[in-house]
């Protein structure tokens, strides 16, 4: 299978600056957010999601972000794709997949079972993907398509290389395999590793070439960059144009009269950015978390700017409330409207300098003196128990008057504390047929099982050195994923072997809620978490609003909180 290696940035948005070093873990050594997620981009049959330190599962919903820690399984004949950056994913039916560790520079999935396709557009410098498996970890070197079969039970692994080149380490084994290559790998102490032919292509490699093919032919590809998930889908919605001032514009084509952005879709809670939106729109994912909206007269468009890293954001939207903004409404409305391009954004969830120099976040704004494009155009409001429970906006949409939305103030987030159904995204499910167990395997660990106790979590790393020995992670003790109180991390897949250590899961959010009800609608900080995953309490924010919350006007007690944030992020 020839691969196309493209040379090209991600997407600079009016909202960013240039780009520098990357954050090195998935919070970075500030403290950031990663700049790259995954998008659930295609779901068929039956495919189930299982949040980062969580042990229920839900129906995956396409669209949804999805980050470290998070889970799913496709059934039998079921199949799914994440888009992440410049790599895809591709799932087949009975498969379990965990993104182990996804930041700005590693993209790690633990499979359990099953088959998938990793197709690497191109290997940014610094960047790595690595795959674990049962039977020895594969690190992918560079540009090109690769399959992976695991068996059910986990004794067999067939690593097949269509182009490009990777590395197996497992234990005292180490193999380079190179385009047209494939290799046999069986048992998990010793691993045993046999040449096998490349098969032909089956009916899961024949629909993995049809959605390369759409990326490499995509013009939308080409004008964005092929960093930003989901931009292919632009082709067959909408059209590119010219527009004075704001260069090179996108029209969608195929919305319904009346249509605004950030109106068709949900919120859900995702950790670390918080309040997240999902959209309905099946090509929406790109034009909703990159770049910003403007409208001449009745026509949307969407503004990529140039091209240059992209910067995922959750939502690029202000949302607005303050005293007395849903009196005589429903209490709890929330309301919100995209940003135009130029519009400072400002970034709900813990960030450093640099991550906020990139995404373009402004401290210190006076929000008041701003005039937003979009403001009175494409005002949403929504009923409080809509939004918090992650339920369609189109089914909670709440009426507001010219003159109220006009003197909404713009505010830092809504301070709604979600609900399950807005963690989870969807509605719960049976647990599928994985297994699941603990972390026992400690940095350095020989090849085989080792049941010594784990490495403090600072020994965890993002990036191991080229001589570290693999470890092993095992799934044996049901309903042990998550967090340990007064323990380290949990391997939410079943037993790999390892060459970078899998990053910390959430803390369940049975954890967290007290947290979020003590602050609600704010999202946790690093230290939070690390708190949480301790089995301690999570302790106050550090964090500034920015703005702070106008004071109620029935109380002082949320008037001293606001001011305590002041008017600055602190980092």
């Amino acid at each position: 299978m020839k691969m196309k290696t493209w040379r090209r940035g991600g997407v600079l948005l009016f909202c960013f600056v240039l780009a520098g070093v990357f954050a090195s873990t998935v919070y970075g050594d500030e403290g950031d957010p990663p700049a790259r997620v995954a998008r659930l981009s295609f779901a068929q049959g039956k495919v189930s999601f299982q949040p980062s330190g969580e042990t229920t599962w839900s129906e995956a919903s396409v669209n949804r972000p999805m980050t470290t820690g998070d889970r799913i399984y496709t059934d039998p004949g079921g199949s799914a794709e994440l888009e992440v950056g410049p790599f895809a994913v591709r799932i087949s039916g009975a498969t379990d997949v965990t993104l182990a560790n996804l930041n700005d520079q590693l993209m790690q999935l633990g499979v359990g079972q099953g088959s998938l396709r990793v197709t690497v557009y191109e290997m940014p410098p610094n960047n790595s993907v690595e795959v674990d498996t049962p039977n020895g970890a594969l690190v992918l070197q560079s540009a090109g398509s690769y399959r992976v079969d695991t068996a059910a039970d986990g004794n067999s692994t067939q690593v097949t290389v269509n182009a490009g080149s990777l590395q197996i380490t497992a234990g005292d084994l180490s193999k380079s395999l190179q385009s047209g290559q494939a290799v046999k790998l069986t048992g998990t102490g010793p691993v045993m590793a046999s040449d096998a032919s490349v098969p032909p292509p089956d009916d899961f490699d024949r629909w993995c070439a049809g959605r390369d093919q759409r990326v490499e032919n995509s013009p939308s590809v080409k004008a964005v960059g092929p960093g930003v998930p989901g931009d292919e889908d632009l082709d067959s919605h909408g059209v590119w144009t010219e527009k004075p001032d704001y260069g090179r514009v996108w029209v969608p084509s195929d919305v319904p009269a009346g249509w605004v952005p950030y109106r068709y879709g949900h919120w859900v809670f995702i950790e670390p950015w918080g309040w997240t939106w999902v959209e309905a729109e099946p090509w929406g994912y790109a034009p909703f978390h990159y770049g910003r909206w403007a409208r001449i007269g009745p026509v949307w468009f969407w503004v990529p700017g140039p091209v240059v890293r992209p910067v995922y954001a959750p939502a690029l939207v202000a949302f607005v409330g303050g005293p007395g903004f849903g009196v005589g409404i429903g209490i709890g409305v929330q309301a919100w409207f995209p940003l135009g391009p130029r519009e400072p954004y400002n970034p709900w969830y813990h960030y450093g300098p640099h991550y906020g120099r990139e995404i373009g976040a402004f401290g210190g704004t006076n929000y008041s003196n701003i005039h937003y494009a979009n403001r009175e155009a494409a005002f949403t409001a929504v009923s409080g128990e809509a939004f918090r429970g992650g339920q369609p906006v189109q089914q909670g949409l709440v009426h507001m008057s010219p003159d109220r939305i006009s003197r909404a103030e713009v505010i830092p987030h809504p301070e709604v504390s979600p609900s399950s159904r807005a963690v989870f995204g969807a509605r719960e499910v049976a647990a599928p047929p994985v297994r699941a167990g603990r972390y026992v395997g400690g940095a350095g660990a020989p090849a085989g099982l080792r049941t010594s106790a784990p490495p403090p979590r600072e020994a965890m790393r993002t990036s191991a050195p080229p001589n570290t020995p693999p470890q092993v992670y095992s799934h044996n003790a049901p309903g042990a994923e998550g967090s340990r109180p007064g323990g380290p991390p949990v391997s939410p897949f079943p037993r790999v072997f390892t060459r970078n250590s899998p990053a910390p899961t959430n803390a369940p959010l049975a954890a967290r809620q007290d947290a979020y009800r003590s602050d609600p609608g704010r999202p946790l900080e690093p230290q939070q978490m690390s708190n949480l995953r301790q089995g301690k309490p999570a302790g106050p924010t550090h964090d500034r609003e920015n703005p702070p919350h106008p004071a109620p006007q029935h109380t002082q007690s949320k008037s001293s909180s606001s001011s305590s944030h002041g008017d600055n992020k602190k980092h």
